[in-house]
């Protein structure tokens, strides 16, 4: 199976399927994608009209898969040393997606509209939604903070597309807004996140693009 992943080093969605690529020496090829080439940009959005990433290309197939659950999903359902991001006993595999549904829409989702917001121009501010979105983020964080007391990750003792869904959530949100030290459960999983190898790895490689995140 020949796969290319076009992507963006910064983008968070893509750093939670290049988790799950290197977690599981998945080979691959990745392509990044500079949105601010209008060439580039025209190719890959022949490729996805709504222009996200990340975008997983089965070239054997010709088949492409947005979205980084799904990308995940695929390379488990087709490589069997992927298959341990989601078990194949049932009811863990569902507590596997509510948990990666969860980082992606409470934590993740919010902390992409904080920054969002920093991007728009001083008259386009919204400060209303800001202030709602940092609330629900503190909300998600504290049951993060419950939920990891007691160490090991997100479902459990095996690492699984939730922690790689959880490890770009929670890092960007600490940039956001630093929680170590009202939410100490959830900062000692951040730190177990980063330590892992497949997510260092990611860390390193967007290293050289931390210059363009917008910090305030």
């Amino acid at each position: 199976m020949a796969l290319r992943l076009y992507y963006h080093p910064l983008s968070s969605y893509c750093w939670k399927a290049l988790i799950a690529l290197y977690e599981t020496d998945v080979p691959f090829e990745g392509e990044i994608v500079d949105l601010s080439d209008a060439d580039a940009r025209e190719r890959f959005m022949r490729m996805t009209p709504l222009g996200k990433f990340p975008v997983l290309v089965d070239e054997e197939t010709g088949k492409g898969f947005p979205e980084s659950s799904i990308i995940i999903e695929y390379i488990s359902m087709k490589q069997p040393g992927a298959a341990r991001l989601i078990p194949a006993d049932r009811d863990l595999a569902l507590r596997v997606r509510l948990s990666d549904r969860f980082y992606d829409l409470y934590v993740h989702d919010k902390m992409q509209k904080i920054v969002g917001d920093r991007l728009r121009p001083a008259g386009a501010k919204d400060p209303t939604g800001v202030a709602k979105w940092k609330d629900e983020l503190e909300v998600a964080l504290s049951l993060v903070d419950r939920d990891m007391a007691e160490g090991g990750w997100a479902t459990g003792l095996t690492f699984t597309m939730a922690d790689c869904a959880a490890a770009p959530a929670l890092y960007y949100a600490n940039q956001v807004s630093p929680f170590g030290d009202l939410h100490p459960g959830a900062a000692r999983y951040l730190d177990r996140l980063m330590a892992r190898p497949s997510f260092a790895r990611v860390l390193e490689e967007a290293a050289p693009y931390f210059a363009n995140f917008p910090r305030d």
